[in-house]
C-alpha cells in the first residue's frame, strides 16, 4: 500500500530486488494518502485474553518457550477460562530483512522451524497466535520495524497465520512525529495516526482477520481515534510490578472510560500477576480493575511460577464473565458513594452492568484496612430497596443479607471487592 504509493511517486524502484526508501528519508511534504480502513469486525469484539512473552522473558524467547506456554494454557485451565492468545513480543527476528524479498526473517536460533510452524502448532490447540512489530524504522529492541514496509509485513504475517499484531511506537523518524500538534487538534490525521493507519490498511487487505493492538503509549490522544484504526490502544507507558505504577495507570484510564465499547478497548498494558513484590491483595486489584475497565488482559509472567492463589485470581470466572460480557460492551465507571475515605485522587467506587445485572467494585487505596460504604440509591440504576449481594471473588452470597438502603465492607490495604447486586 505505502510501497505501491512510493513507486507511483518514483521514490522506490520496482522489481524483485527493489529496495524501499528508508522511512527516515521520507519528507513531511510528501502527499501521503492515508488509508481509512476500519479494523475487522471478525475479531476483537471483546477485550483480548492471552499471554505475552515480554514481561517473563524479554528478548530471551524461543520456539520452545512459546509452545510450552500454549500447552500450559490447556493444562492449567487458562484456555477453559477463556484465554486465547499466545503472543510473541520483540526480538523474534533477525536484525536485517531479506535482501531480495524485503521480508522480516525469523531468528533461526530462536525459531528454527519458523513462525508459521509455531502458529500451526498453536492453532492445533485451538488457540490463537500474535506477533510484534513497530510503527517506526526499528523496534524498541533494535529489530526491523514496519514503517514503509506495511504491505510486505502484513502479507507475511497473514501467510504465517498470525491472529494478533502488537504494533509499537519506537524509533519514529522526526518527520513522522507530531511536533507541533496537528492543526485543529485533528489527531486522526496526525502523523502518529497515519503511521498506524497505513498498517491498518495493509491488514485489511489480507485474508485473515487480525486483532490490531496500537501500542502507542497514550500519545496523540489515541482514545479519540483508536477505534477507527484498531481494536485496542495503549493508554500509558509500560506497566511494572509496583502498586504505584498500577495506580498511575488507573488514574489515566478513569478519565477516558467513555472510549470503551465493543471492538474498542483502552489497553492498560500487560498483567504483572506473578511478577515482582506485589501483595496478593494488590494482584487481586490489578486483575479486577483490568477486568472491570475491560482492558485487554495479557498475562506477562512465567506460567510455571504462578501459585495456586495467583492462578485462582486470573481464572476467576465471575470477573472474566464481566470482562467478556456479550451484551454490554462498556466498562464499569465511577460513582459517588457515602464513603468517608480521605482519598479522592482516584475513584474507589465503580458500577457497571452486564447480562447478569448491576455490579459494584470497590478499591481500597489506603495503606491500612478500611471500611467502605455505599447507598444503593447512589448506584446508577438502583433504588432504595432490598438487595442480596453476590461476591464475585468467592461465587457466594454475602452473609448478613438481605441489605436495605446501604452496605459496608472491610477491605484490606490495596484490595478490591466485587459484587453482583440481586434485587428482591
Amino acid at each position: 500500500m505505502l510501497y505501491e504509493y512510493l513507486v507511483a511517486l518514483g521514490l522506490c524502484a520496482t522489481g524483485a530486488s527493489s529496495q524501499l526508501v528508508s522511512p527516515s528519508t521520507i519528507t513531511a511534504n510528501v502527499p501521503f494518502i492515508a488509508p481509512t480502513f476500519e479494523p475487522s469486525k471478525l475479531t476483537g469484539r471483546t477485550p483480548a485474553l492471552g499471554w505475552n512473552t515480554w514481561n517473563a522473558y524479554g528478548c530471551s524467547i524461543s520456539e520452545s518457550l512459546v509452545l510450552a506456554a500454549a500447552n500450559q494454557f490447556v493444562s492449567m485451565g487458562l484456555k477453559k477460562a477463556g484465554y486465547q492468545y499466545i503472543n510473541i513480543d520483540d526480538c523474534w527476528s533477525e536484525k536485517d530483512r531479506d535482501n531480495t524479498t524485503q521480508r522480516i526473517v525469523p531468528d533461526n536460533a530462536k525459531f528454527p522451524n519458523g513462525i508459521d510452524s509455531v502458529a500451526s502448532q498453536v492453532h492445533n490447540l485451538d488457540l490463537k497466535i500474535g506477533i510484534y512489530s513497530d510503527a517506526g524504522t526499528y523496534t524498541c529492541a533494535g529489530y526491523p520495524g514496519s514503517l514503509g514496509y506495511e504491505s510486505i509485513d502484513a502479507a507475511t504475517f497473514n501467510e504465517w497465520g498470525i491472529d494478533y499484531l502488537k504494533y509499537d511506537n519506537c524509533n519514529v523518524p522526526k518527520n513522522w512525529t507530531d511536533t507541533p500538534t496537528p492543526p485543529g487538534g485533528d489527531w486522526y490525521n496526525s502523523n502518529s495516526a497515519i503511521r498506524y493507519r497505513h498498517m491498518a490498511g495493509a491488514l485489511a487487505a489480507q485474508s485473515r482477520p487480525v486483532q490490531f493492538s496500537l501500542c502507542i503509549w497514550g500519545y496523540a490522544d489515541v482514545w479519540e481515534w483508536g477505534a477507527r484504526v484498531g481494536h485496542s490502544w495503549r493508554i500509558s507507558l509500560d506497566v511494572n510490578p509496583s502498586w504505584a505504577t498500577i495506580v498511575s495507570i488507573i488514574d489515566i484510564n478513569v478519565g477516558i472510560l467513555d472510549a470503551v465499547d465493543f471492538y474498542a478497548h483502552n489497553d492498560m498494558d500487560m498483567m504483572e500477576v506473578g511478577n515482582g513484590n506485589l501483595t496478593i491483595e494488590e494482584e487481586r486489584s490489578h486483575f479486577a480493575v483490568w477486568a472491570f475497565m475491560k482492558s485487554p488482559i495479557l498475562l506477562g509472567t512465567d506460567l510455571n511460577k504462578l501459585s495456586a492463589d495467583q492462578l485462582a485470581i486470573i481464572t476467576n470466572a465471575e470477573l472474566l464473565a464481566f470482562h467478556q460480557d456479550p451484551i454490554i460492551g462498556e466498562s464499569a465507571k465511577p460513582f459517588t458513594s457515602t464513603s468517608t475515605s480521605s482519598r479522592t485522587t482516584t475513584p474507589e467506587y465503580y458500577s457497571g452492568d452486564s447480562a447478569k445485572g448491576t455490579h459494584i467494585f470497590i478499591i481500597n487505596f489506603s495503606d491500612t484496612t478500611d471500611t467502605k460504604s455505599f447507598n444503593f440509591v447512589d448506584v446508577p440504576g438502583l433504588k432504595n430497596a432490598t438487595y442480596l449481594l453476590w461476591d464475585m471473588w468467592t461465587a457466594t452470597l454475602v452473609q448478613g443479607g438481605p441489605f436495605t438502603q446501604s452496605f459496608s465492607v472491610n477491605l484490606a490495604p490495596h484490595d478490591t471487592a466485587a459484587f453482583l447486586v440481586i434485587p428482591l
